[in-house]
């Protein structure tokens, strides 16, 4: 009983913090995530307050925040729409990893680390956050941009490379063989191959079956169906967060549009423990020796998330000023960067503390860039050429059109 009752006192101190980090962060206008890491890290090893009896709890329900947060992702795209994605804009993707995984592995070599931390700072650095970015992308009425699907675009291939890139990570720090590797890696593309037909092929069979006008019933059935198949597929090698954005995209626009409204509160609560739970295992001691490193990665990856922002918008034909807010919308780290380095902890100790620091950078200075890199660029640029007659300027074609004038 006592162990009981000391767990609720702890989730309640816990829920009750971050419900009054999330109002603070809403009315100073920014992401909450780096309220809750900072929170995580005042209740964790080392902290004001370390947990005792909930940190068991704790940990699951980051688990299912992880699977939440992909979730939710996916129920904003159609099968037939993301394979169209993948189909139109893979060189984007390309450019996207070679600009932004490259740092975070050099990084990793030049701070001696070896070449398993060095793959794994790679996917740190690499991954931008969906949840971030899309809260952004409605904080900021930019939904309805032209530029606003080359965005998604980008997030959805990230998001779907890791479907290779985790098996690959989980054989390294195994330290399992070659053939160990390309087994699992084989059963991880079958996998998310088979998911991604039965999205294809038989997602209105899929969508009927968990479909309900009871609120309850549909509430029940989606996130059952999608624990079900996050364990399986993690069983099968494959990230239980890549298995829940399948079933997500599997679901059809009518049970998505049902099951957002009624999952968003418990993707924000489990999300926020998500968070939490990573602070929890970083001892604040460990972030200021790994700040600068933080900090330099951080700057060098917000350069070259910009420039991939750019590239991708001007091959989609988006106009200047809508390529720089693709850029500086997609500087966000987030949920992926963590869950990366918290795989990677146990192999290199170090990484946890440099990925916290850089996630928190970044998770501000993301918002800041979305809404910043755009007019900065337009004032360089005015004044770079100064004799430009006023009426002559381009027409910006990345903003939404509006009916009626």
């Amino acid at each position: 009983m006592h162990n009981t009752t000391a767990m609720l006192i702890e989730l309640g101190a816990i829920i009750l913090a971050l419900g009054l980090l999330g109002r603070l962060a809403g009315r100073v206008g920014f992401s909450p995530i780096p309220l809750y890491l900072l929170a995580g890290l005042a209740f964790g090893h080392g902290g004001i307050l370390p947990l005792q009896a909930s940190e068991e709890f704790v940990a699951t329900g980051a688990e299912i925040g992880v699977i939440l947060l992909l979730l939710m992702l996916g129920l904003e795209y159609s099968a037939s729409s993301l394979v169209t994605t993948l189909k139109t804009q893979y060189p984007s993707g390309a450019v996207d990893f070679v600009l932004n995984a490259a740092p975070g592995a050099v990084a990793a070599l030049l701070l001696g680390w070896g070449p398993v931390a060095a793959v794994a700072l790679a996917g740190v650095t690499w991954i931008s956050s969906s949840g971030v970015i899309a809260k952004v992308l409605g904080d900021l009425g930019r939904t309805g941009n032209r530029e606003t699907p080359v965005v998604l675009c980008v997030l959805v291939m990230e998001d779907l490379a890791m479907a290779v890139y985790l098996p690959i990570l989980t054989a390294l720090l195994a330290g399992v063989s070659l053939a160990g590797g390309s087994v699992t890696l084989l059963i991880s593309l079958g996998t998310v191959g088979a998911v991604l037909y039965i999205a294809l092929r038989h997602g209105r069979i899929v969508s009927r079956a968990v479909s309900s006008d009871n609120p309850e019933m549909l509430l029940l059935a989606v996130l059952g169906l999608t624990l079900l198949v996050a364990g399986v597929a993690q069983h099968l090698q494959v990230s239980a967060a890549v298995g829940a954005f399948l079933v997500g995209i599997a679901l059809s626009e009518e049970v998505a549009e049902g099951a957002h409204g009624l999952l968003s509160p418990l993707r924000d609560l489990f999300a926020a423990v998500f968070f939490v739970f990573f602070g929890l295992h970083t001892d604040p001691a460990d972030i200021p020796p790994v700040l600068l490193p933080a900090l330099a990665l951080a700057v060098v990856t917000m350069l070259t998330k910009i420039a991939t922002g750019w590239w991708a918008a001007r091959r989609a034909g988006i106009a200047p000023k809508g390529r720089w807010r693709t850029g500086g919308t997609l500087v966000a780290r987030g949920e992926f960067s963590i869950v990366i380095a918290g795989l990677a902890v146990g192999t290199e100790p170090r990484i946890g503390p440099l990925a916290t620091a850089y996630v928190l950078i970044l998770v501000v200075l993301g918002p800041l860039t979305a809404r910043w890199t755009e007019p900065l660029a337009s004032r360089l640029t005015r004044r770079r050429s100064p004799d430009r007659p006023r009426n002559t300027a381009p027409v910006d074609q990345s903003e939404p059109v509006h009916a009626g004038g």
